[in-house]
């Protein structure tokens, strides 16, 4: 296959075709194979110059006038978009309708300007669009949840974190940058399928990081690999780039899910404590760690239109690693078998033991600002809907059959107290 070697000495070399043959009839990925990873370097070095010989929002060369017009008036309405863009209501998904899919590279390049990043790191503009389009299309866009708009809704949400003022007070221009790029990149390269299911197809990304935060490890190294091929950061000493990438690391490990209690235990024990000094740069970078995870799973947390078109793009790439594991006889994982995992049984869970808990602690962090009081009560309604939901659902397969029974989970679901 194609060998595709990311930067230098500890950046993991990543050979695109020595994927075994039931991964790549599984992951479907059309990366996978030699040919086309050659297809998409070649793309990789035409994309800023396709991007700067076309208009600033549509792919390709624009002859005609009247879609340069169109152009325009569509730039201008995310522009608007943008002026608004710590707005808690912001919609991610008009945006990257406005932007004609470039959402991330858009926000991205708007964000870094807003908290003078270009500026104060004397950032060259063109490299950095440049590295922002790597970093665009290295996610799947066939992905229905863990593509480029979940990457540019996450930065969104953490711009809206790091302007808490708990927080924001005691931020340094280098905390806000890794906060930024680690919230943009944390799902790069996501193949659309969970950890167990690369450790049980014996993937190679499972052997090659021990079965231990397997795609956080690979989303980390994928980025630090841009980071050196794009040169973003060459020009700064040596020491702090190094730096730069551990503590990009830790915060992209930090997503790994099966780590949520360890970090929830952390952050109350700090609380409880009142011991939290965020002139420390180690307390600064472990609340940018919570903020990371928080911009990970908010999706509860926005209006209802958005949370619910999230979950339904989530549960969706569910059933389709549930349909690969039934097709080549793999037993269906927890979450993924459509025809007992529904999506208010699904989503009713997450809310109840990953985000509430989360939430309430991040509240407390705060001190109960208007964004956090705006989280929780969206939290709540959403979970009242989806409750709804799941009555609606249980009430219709009772009537439609009647030897009909509520599955366990759904039954557990339904006996549930609101707070964990």
């Amino acid at each position: 296959g194609d060998a595709r070697v990311r930067g230098q000495t500890g950046v993991v070399s990543e050979r695109r075709g020595s994927y075994p043959f039931i991964d790549f009839r599984l992951l479907n990925n059309t990366t996978l194979s030699g040919e086309i990873g050659t297809k998409k370097k070649v793309k990789r070095l035409l994309s800023f110059q396709r991007y700067f010989h076309a208009s600033r929002l549509l792919r390709g060369i624009v002859p005609q006038a009247s879609l340069y017009l169109l152009d325009e008036d569509y730039l201008g309405q995310a522009r608007h978009m943008l002026s608004k863009v710590g707005m808690w209501d912001f919609d991610i998904f008009l945006f990257d309708r406005l932007t004609n899919g470039n959402s991330l590279v858009t926000l991205l390049c708007h964000l870094f300007n807003v908290h003078g990043l270009i500026h104060h790191f004397q950032l060259d503009m063109v490299t950095l669009h440049r590295f922002l389009v790597m970093v665009q299309e290295d996610y799947h866009s066939q992905n229905p949840y863990h593509n480029a708009v979940h990457a540019a809704d996450v930065t969104q949400a953490m711009h809206c974190y790091l302007r808490e003022p708990k927080l924001a007070n005691f931020l340094t221009p280098s905390d806000i940058m890794l906060g930024l790029l680690a919230a943009a990149a944390h799902d790069v390269d996501h193949p659309g399928v969970n950890q167990p299911f690369l450790i049980k197809t014996k993937h190679h990304l499972a052997s090659l990081y021990q079965n231990v935060s397997v795609l956080e490890n690979h989303h980390w190294r994928s980025t630090i690999g841009m980071l050196r091929e794009s040169r973003l950061l060459a020009h700064l000493p040596k020491e702090v780039t190094q730096d730069m990438e551990q503590q990009l690391g830790s915060l992209i490990l930090a997503t790994d899910i099966n780590r949520q209690n360890e970090f929830l235990i952390r952050l109350k024990s700090h609380l409880d404590n009142q011991d939290l000094r965020l002139e420390d740069a180690q307390d600064r970078h472990f609340m940018l760690q919570i903020a990371l995870k928080c911009a990970d799973i908010c999706n509860p947390c926005r209006l209802w239109d958005l949370s619910k078109q999230w979950s339904e793009r989530v549960c969706e790439e569910f059933y389709r690693q549930g349909d690969l594991e039934q097709k080549f006889e793999l037993e269906i994982s927890p979450l993924c078998n459509q025809q007992k995992d529904t999506i208010p049984s699904i989503q009713i869970g997450f809310m109840t033991y990953i985000v509430e808990p989360l939430f309430e602690r991040w509240a407390q962090f705060t001190g109960d600002t208007p964004l956090s009081e705006n989280m929780l009560n969206h939290l709540r309604r959403n979970k009242a809907k989806w409750r709804s939901l799941l009555h609606k659902q249980h009430s219709s397969s009772r009537s439609n059959d009647h030897s009909g029974q509520v599955t366990g989970s759904q039954e557990q679901t339904l006996n549930e107290d609101e707070t964990p």
